[in-house]
């Protein structure tokens, strides 16, 4: 499985894996679940000398909600724990349903979410609901954090803006305002256990009089070599009424800042042509939803 032999810790605290990371710099990666960590080791893509296990770390467990400050999901809490969080369904219902989509019930149950950002892939499950959440990650340093809007988080392929001794702490997503609503879009193979071929974070606000869209953030994964916002789009939605024009606004923008690839999942042709679809029903889903009332704070 792995040429180099390499060690384990399990510290107690967050104070002695904050300290031991620093300690150990590169040589060091951070084990969560391992779901997609021991792939890369066995795939001999990373070389680690020293696996630091925070599964059991407390301080790096739990999820709640806060009226001011939103839903705050630590890095450690388990995949099926924020599929089955009572709190994580009421305040953020994308992304349970995001959460849900993401590998077997087995490794929903070892995986972290953080793991499944900080892996960095443009097909994972749970960024474009982030993203489309405006969500906010705290980074953890040797002793004190900072935080970084997610949307500056991914920078290429498989890297994000960690620094060396930084990891990813929590995750923070703001109260819903009235009128709004999150939806997520996914396309995979039917009842196969497979990452995405396509996926789309939807974030829609609607002004005082209903009909006019006040904001919106539309998240695209598979279609880049990162999840990313298809920001000349949102811009040239916001200020629109609602009607056909605006759907097919929507639809034919992210197609067109949409830059996927060939490969064994789904061709780039296909890609770009149900982007626009997702989009759609996306924003379908979150006009229902306003409708009912669920995105009202």
């Amino acid at each position: 499985m792995h040429g180099e032999p390499f060690g384990y810790e399990k510290p107690a605290s967050l104070r002695e894996f904050e300290s031991l990371f620093a300690e150990r710099g590169e040589d060091a990666k951070i084990l969560a679940g391992g779901t997609d960590l021991f792939v890369l080791i066995k795939e001999r893509l990373l070389a680690p000398r020293l696996l630091i296990d925070i599964s059991d770390l407390p301080e790096l467990r739990g999820i709640s909600y806060d009226p001011g400050e939103g839903l705050t999901i630590m890095a450690g809490t388990k995949v099926a724990e924020i599929e089955r969080s009572a709190l994580v369904r009421e305040h953020a219902p994308a992304l349970a349903f995001a959460a849900a989509n993401l590998g077997s019930n087995q490794v929903r149950w070892m995986a972290t979410m953080a793991g499944n950002v900080c892996h960095a892939s443009p097909a994972a499950e749970t960024p474009p609901v982030l993203l489309a959440h405006g969500c906010e990650l705290v980074i953890g340093t040797p002793g004190g954090e900072r935080t970084l809007p997610i949307s500056e988080f991914f920078l290429a392929y498989r890297k994000t803006a960690l620094q060396a001794g930084e990891y990813l702490k929590a995750f923070r997503l703001p109260p819903l305002p009235a009128r709004s609503a999150v939806a997520y879009q996914l396309r995979g193979l039917r009842r196969a256990m497979e990452i995405d071929m396509l996926n789309m974070g939807i974030y829609l606000e609607l002004a005082a009089d209903g009909v006019t869209v006040s904001d919106i953030r539309l998240a695209m994964g598979s279609v880049g070599p990162v999840t990313y916002r298809a920001r000349g789009t949102e811009q040239r939605l916001k200020g629109m009424r609602l009607g056909e024009e605006f759907m097919a606004a929507a639809g034919a923008g992210v197609a067109e800042e949409a830059t996927p690839i060939d490969d064994m999942r789904a061709s780039a042709a296909y890609r770009n042509r149900v982007i626009g679809v997702l989009a759609r029903r996306g924003l379908e889903q979150c006009l229902e939803q306003i409708g009912k009332g669920r995105g009202e704070a």
